[in-house]
């Protein structure tokens, strides 16, 4: 089992920055992806960054170059560096990690981008 924990939204005006971090806990040896992924109001939720162990990251294309993802194995927590945001990123943003083919789940972290 795999348990993780958001923080680090917020309210950013457009063309700002935010760092979110998601704590992760639990049978962590295990983890093979760990991931990025966001939902709008009135829309899917949304593959944002991925990264599997390793350095094999994935971005969706209208994050890339703005938005990487980071891993700190020491502080067992995954990073979304996000830059140059826009109103169009304004979501709930979800860390997620893939443990023995099972995708666990965060509670999510509000980002809230003003024009």
């Amino acid at each position: 089992q795999v348990q993780l924990v958001e923080s680090g939204g917020g309210l950013v005006q457009a063309g700002g920055s935010l760092r979110l971090s998601c704590a992760v806990s639990g049978s962590i040896v295990s983890i093979d992806t760990r991931g990025w992924y966001r939902q709008a109001p009135g829309k899917q939720r949304e593959l944002v960054a991925t990264m599997v162990s390793g350095d094999d990251t994935k971005y969706a294309d209208s994050v890339k170059g703005r938005f990487t993802i980071s891993v700190d194995n020491a502080k067992n927590t995954v990073y979304l560096q996000m830059n140059s945001l826009k109103p169009e990123d304004t979501a709930v943003y979800y860390c997620s990690a893939r443990w023995y083919g099972v995708n666990f789940w965060g509670k999510g972290t509000p980002v809230t981008v003003s024009t």
